[in-house]
């Protein structure tokens, strides 16, 4: 196990699936929190835990740096010149270790839950636990860009408000898919390709790089939330499409702003009837 997982009780044996990704959500340390990411994904592979209930935190831990800062708080940046995209890079650093406590809450929160009377099949575990260690590989990445460019994550203030769509979700499986990757991770497919164009101009090619290396795997993020949505309102009887557009407008605060990636969003499944009635066209 890497040293830097030490910051966090190491897994216990015999430990559940949900005891493991709470493991990751209480490691107060972020390049911490990657490394435990990864140990669990790699003891989840291995049959390591058992899909039995139990409790995840409120909210995960966090290291004293970066300061964290109300949306409506924030500085105002522009993201031109090295110091600029310093700022894009360690934004979605922010981004990224927020997405890895939302994937092992997923997998953690719902394990071992009956869901319209049936237990859910261990190949949605296999996803969230996929998507949990992607995302720490993606957090890692950056965190290397950013120690290029002279610096780390914590830098720079960030934004409280990410961990808001979990609390909103915390007892809604299909509440939680519709709002984390079918509205939060699916908008990172609209704003990822112009963001890799200005560093590629910029001639950051090695930031750009890691930004095509995540939009590639948010697809298949975005694609996982939208079939096992798709799942579940099948098992429920429910319309797939009418159901997301009332669970985004009870727990999602804001609207869904176009111009929408096409492309990427058709390709992983996430159907335009879906979010076309909810933007701000």
């Amino acid at each position: 196990m890497s040293s830097e997982a030490l910051s966090a009780p190491p897994v216990a044996d015999g430990a559940s699936l949900a005891e493991a990704a709470r493991s990751v959500l209480e490691c107060p340390d972020a390049d911490g929190k990657a490394a435990r990411a990864h140990e669990v994904a790699e003891l989840w592979r291995s049959g390591h835990f058992g899909l039995t209930a139990g409790e995840m935190p409120a909210r995960p831990s966090r290291p004293e740096r970066p300061p964290l800062l109300a949306p409506n708080q924030m500085p105002r940046r522009t993201f031109k010149g090295p110091r600029g995209r310093f700022a894009l890079l360690h934004a979605l650093a922010h981004i990224e270790l927020n997405a890895i406590d939302l994937a092992f809450d997923i997998a953690g929160r719902f394990a071992g839950r009956m869901i319209d009377g049936s237990c859910l099949p261990r190949a949605f575990f296999d996803d969230w636990i996929k998507v949990g260690d992607e995302e720490a590989r993606h957090f890692a990445a950056l965190q290397a860009r950013l120690r290029a460019m002279g610096g780390c994550y914590g830098d720079l203030p960030a934004h409280d408000g990410l961990w808001q769509a979990a609390e909103e979700t915390s007892t809604d499986l299909l509440a939680r898919l519709a709002v984390v990757p079918l509205v939060l991770e699916a908008r990172g497919l609209d704003v990822t390709p112009p963001m890799i164009s200005r560093l590629t101009e910029a001639g950051d090619h090695e930031s750009a790089e890691v930004l095509r290396m995540i939009y590639l795997d948010e697809q298949q993020h975005v694609g996982a939330g939208a079939r096992w949505f798709d799942y579940l309102c099948e098992a429920g009887k429910l319309d797939p499409a009418a159901t997301f557009q009332m669970l985004v407008r009870r727990h999602f605060r804001g609207i869904l702003k176009p111009p929408f990636n096409f492309e990427a969003r058709d390709a992983a499944g996430l159907e335009r009837t879906f979010y076309e009635p909810l933007s701000s066209r």
